[in-house]
């Protein structure tokens, strides 16, 4: 049995409006949490309302509801409850979970993520020189100083300006004339670094921080990325589907031989966009679990109600890639591959813009974009004409993907648009990584 490593330490954190959890979560046990918000810049989530049962894990979004056409970060951060990383310690321990803090981690650190996708051999081979481009909205000006709080708690190497490995831009590339602040993209930020971190620890991180949230500004800071050499591209936010859509798959996202990530989405069964773009691997989300199995862990679909899951369904205006072959759906279907994204399987984040500076748990698709990002890092370097989104079909039904088979996001008459079933589903494409030879191309 693969070593599930659930001992990286423990804790949650506040704010925002109150979530439950439902059948997705893995058993439960009490935890009240106190909240211990700090005023932010504009745009942070709205305050908390203690409507949840405190033995239930609950989170709210980073983001703020974003205003009409602007894209939404898809960053959730837990706010009370006990994660399946305390119920683990908790039970190899023998005791009964206890209320974290903010001095340590209460979600999944690097070792379980490497454990859990067969990854821990990759992750310390491979990845030098390799540039994973992380693409948000505004700026955080404590991204660095954080990201070597959790480098440095995980035992990772330094990953800063000053060594070469870290560098933040705008979206034309300028590394002083920034965007605006805001504290809940910051959230976004932080755990997009600390996830290609955990994956990659190696790789190189280019922050692009777009001006604002429109899809044009994002876009752009995609297109920076990769003009500035970065081969692979993670993408955590989306919106609504329109007709514009085949324009920006043509401005932004057509780019051979990058690896772009663009996470599902968070409000269950329900397209979105630019996950929908036929240029990108779209990502989908899972509830991740240490298990006595021969892997080591299990996944479902994360679903937490109807309007609260991954993302999946089917494209209203983006053409089916011709790798994609599944005949429930003639245009493009969401997702391709999945990893772990339900917030109360959520994984640890150190973020200290606009909020208390500390540890948290987040989840959402947020959270499985980077991780697919690093994974494709520590694959190596596509070929230069290739469609990086095409890699995990290749290796389809094979062991190089762990099938998700359990679990909806929604209503779509039983259809594997909206639930699981053995080989390619919609909720969780063909599955999630078992080592990096399904994204090696």
């Amino acid at each position: 049995m693969r070593t599930s490593n659930p001992q990286e330490p423990a804790r949650p954190a506040v704010r925002g409006r109150w979530r439950r959890i439902g059948a997705a979560a893995v058993g439960t046990a009490a935890l009240v949490l106190a909240g211990f918000g700090a005023a932010g810049p504009a745009n942070a989530a709205p305050a908390a309302k203690a409507t949840a049962t405190s033995s239930k894990v609950t989170w709210s979004p980073a983001c703020s509801t974003p205003a009409k056409g602007r894209m939404a970060c898809k960053a959730l951060r837990v706010t009370g409850g006990t994660t399946a990383f305390q119920e683990a310690n908790a039970h190899a321990d023998a005791v009964t979970p206890k209320a974290a803090d903010a001095a340590t981690p209460s979600g999944y650190g690097p070792s379980n993520l490497q454990s859990a996708y067969g990854l821990t051999s990759a992750a310390a081979a491979n990845g030098s020189g390799e540039t994973i481009a992380i693409v948000d909205a505004y700026n955080d000006p404590n991204a660095e100083a954080d990201l070597a709080k959790y480098r440095s708690y995980y035992g990772l190497s330094a990953c800063t300006t000053a060594n070469g490995c870290f560098k933040k831009v705008s979206q034309t590339g300028s590394t002083t004339s920034l965007p605006s602040s805001d504290a809940g993209w910051s959230e976004e930020i932080s755990l997009d670094v600390d996830m290609a971190s955990a994956i990659c620890p190696n790789c190189n991180i280019l922050l692009v921080e777009a001006t604002s949230a429109t899809m044009a500004n994002l876009g752009k800071a995609v297109n920076e990325a990769v003009t500035l050499g970065a081969k692979y591209v993670s993408n955590s936010y989306g919106g609504s589907e329109s007709s514009s859509d085949t324009t920006y798959d043509t401005s932004y996202f057509n780019h051979p031989g990058v690896a772009i990530t663009v996470s599902a989405g968070d409000s269950g069964y329900g397209a979105e966009y630019p996950a929908a773009s036929k240029y990108v691997t779209s990502v989908g989300g899972t509830a991740l679990s240490t298990s006595s199995n021969s892997r080591g862990w299990t996944e479902s679909v994360w679903e937490t109600s109807s309007t609260e899951g991954t993302g999946s369904g089917c494209s209203a205006y983006d053409a089916k890639p011709t790798w994609q072959t599944d005949t429930g759906c003639s245009k493009r279907t969401i997702a391709d591959v999945s990893a772990v994204a339900d917030p109360a399987t959520g994984v640890s984040v150190y973020d200290s813009y606009g909020i208390t500076a500390g540890w948290y748990t987040f989840g959402g698709t947020s959270a499985s974009s980077p991780i697919i990002a690093g994974v494709y890092a520590l694959g190596g370097t596509p070929s230069s004409s290739s469609y990086p989104a095409s890699f995990p079909y290749a290796s389809a039904g094979t062991s190089a993907l762990n099938d998700v088979t359990s679990g909806s996001n929604g209503s779509c008459g039983s259809s594997y648009l909206c639930t699981a079933k053995s080989g390619y589903d919609g909720p969780t494409g063909w599955g999630t990584p078992e080592g990096v030879s399904a994204f090696t191309g």
